[in-house]
């Protein structure tokens, strides 16, 4: 057995806490043995003496003697509970061996993964309100409470301070902020920096500096946005081994002493391990419920547990999906501004907004990302069409608020009157979203009954690509021909296509003189030897305009 932690709390209060999540109670008596020693994983091959009243995970345990025998050599090292996966097997030896063992038995639910439960375990036995007197601390400090460290800071330094994450966005503050000045107040009000700040900041190579160095940064001639100027800054950046979590800023009127320059600098170490215990603990949360989400979204054979876990069980739901829009976020990156982690910050971003606009919305709705993409999955109220048009205008409402600072792209699946359709109005999410990031569609938000044509082009190349295929026939010989010749018959053709065979419209489209298209339009039909009057002939072009590949200028 390998051993993971040595936490103390009381199994009854862990069944509490995870109960409605991952974890239940499947035999036994929770707290028959008092606080939880440890939690051990099992190991067959390698078994040490086990911590008093441990809380052991079975994984890969499943057989009936194998669970009864496991439970029994617990029994002996007085271990506290056996986790298996569910279902659990509960035969009458399981019984038994649990009632005579004194261990209590536990199932975790199907699509949460045991590393994940094994993180989660640790962190919650970690806080200090569960089996224990005292709330756990860091650095003296309640373990996690940015504004009390905010505080703590700001008295070391007498000068009100800010803590901030990666992207100016304010975790915590100090007392004291109506020492500062009205950029410190503008930020204190909007939780973040406001961009002509960071844009001043960004140009004079503030963060550059700052994530650069272990050391304080001193900035001084802030503009103030009044014409004058604001309280000169100290600020330095709180790491994590090579990462960076974020920064602490002080507003302060002058250059610190050597005494709070050394202090500013243990200082965000502390603050490194309450950002380190806050991200813990909300990467976990986040995880179990992406675990969750996405088991639901997959129709598996645990999509059904994982939608009583989220309370979602036996209604008919919707499925709904967000995504940046990469097109908008690349035209507003900055010149040498690190593109990969922006992006993936701006996906949490996104990710968590949504989550909370749906909370809004339905209190029993859902949202996890899932790669690029933030699923939702909401009760959905009324005839199927009601509730995909209510779906729409919350969308709607969505992208609104978020404007441009966070562009991004929406769809809406079929409504899902059962389990088995789910996974079905997932997949229609994901061709939705599809076409509208190709963009194609010049649209922010889509319904599959809106665009299917378009998805199914998309479908239609992916194919096409797989295969090799080229175009061939007529054609083949117009792209030959442009080649050779320079000209633009492959151009003619789509556009007279595209204007379903008016002349004027499409002479107009590719600016050129109406007798000029007519000449085009009849070397096409002597170059590519097809007859334009044959709807057969015009649908297969049409076809391979849409789907092919075409290696011509045109």
């Amino acid at each position: 057995m390998q051993h993971t932690a040595r936490p103390r709390a009381s199994l009854g209060r862990v069944l509490d806490d995870l109960g409605t999540t991952l974890l239940d109670l499947a035999h036994g008596v929770p707290d028959r043995a008092g606080d939880i020693g440890g939690v051990v994983i099992h190991d067959p091959l390698d078994q040490p003496v086990l911590p008093p009243h441990a809380l052991v995970l079975g994984v890969g345990v499943d057989a009936p003697g194998e669970v009864a025998a496991l439970l029994r050599a617990l029994g002996r090292a007085r271990a506290a509970a056996l986790v298996l996966r569910a279902p659990v097997p509960l035969t009458d030896e399981v019984r038994a061996a649990s009632d005579e063992a004194a261990v209590a038995v536990l199932g975790l639910s199907r699509g949460a993964p045991w590393g994940h439960l094994s993180e989660l375990l640790r962190s919650l036995l970690a806080e200090g309100d569960i089996g224990v007197d005292q709330a756990e601390s860091l650095g003296g400090l309640p373990s996690g409470d940015l504004f009390a460290v905010a505080n703590a800071v700001a008295s070391l330094l007498d000068a009100p301070i800010t803590i901030e994450d990666r992207n100016s966005r304010v975790l915590a503050f100090s007392s004291r902020q109506d020492e500062a000045d009205a950029p410190r107040v503008e930020t204190i009000l909007g939780r973040q920096v406001p961009e002509r700040l960071s844009r001043i900041l960004r140009e004079r190579g503030v963060f550059r500096d700052l994530h650069r160095s272990d050391r304080p940064v001193y900035i001084d001639d802030i503009p103030d946005g009044k014409g004058g100027f604001a309280l000169p800054r100290v600020a330095i950046a709180v790491r994590a081994g090579d990462e960076v979590l974020g920064s602490i800023w002080a507003a302060v009127p002058g250059r610190l002493s050597d005494e709070r320059h050394e202090a500013l600098r243990e200082s965000a170490k502390l603050v490194a391990l309450h950002l380190l215990r806050v991200r813990a603990g909300a990467d976990v949360q986040r995880r179990v419920r992406t675990d969750l989400v996405s088991s639901a979204l997959d129709g598996g054979a645990g999509a059904s547990e994982a939608l009583e876990r989220l309370g979602l069980a036996n209604r008919p739901l919707l499925v709904l999906g967000v995504v940046l829009d990469e097109r908008a976020r690349r035209r507003d990156v900055p010149d040498g501004d690190s593109d990969g982690v922006t992006a993936a910050a701006e996906r949490q971003r996104l990710g968590d907004a949504f989550a909370m606009h749906l909370s809004a919305i339905h209190p029993r709705s859902a949202a996890a990302a899932i790669g690029a993409v933030t699923y939702g999955l909401v009760p959905a109220t009324g005839t199927g069409d009601k509730a995909e048009t209510r779906a729409v205008r919350a969308l709607q409402d969505f992208l609104d608020r978020v404007g441009d600072r966070l562009p991004a792209v929406a769809a809406v699946g079929p409504a899902a009157p059962d389990l088995s359709a789910v996974a079905h109005s997932r997949s229609c999410v994901d061709r939705i979203l599809r076409v509208l990031r190709e963009g194609s569609v010049h649209r922010r938000i889509g319904r599959l009954d809106e665009l299917q044509g378009e998805a199914l082009i998309l479908e239609l190349r992916d194919i096409a690509a797989a295969r090799g295929d080229v175009p061939t026939g007529a054609l083949a010989r117009l792209i030959d021909y442009d080649r050779r010749h320079d000209s633009k018959l492959v151009e003619t053709l789509r556009a007279w296509l595209d204007a379903f065979g008016d002349v004027v419209a499409a002479a107009d489209s590719v600016f050129v003189h109406q007798n000029t298209f007519r000449y085009r339009l009849r070397r096409v039909a002597e170059v590519g030897q097809c007859d334009l009057g044959d709807p057969d002939q015009r649908f297969a072009t049409m076809l391979q305009l849409r789907v092919l590949r075409l290696d011509s200028p045109t």
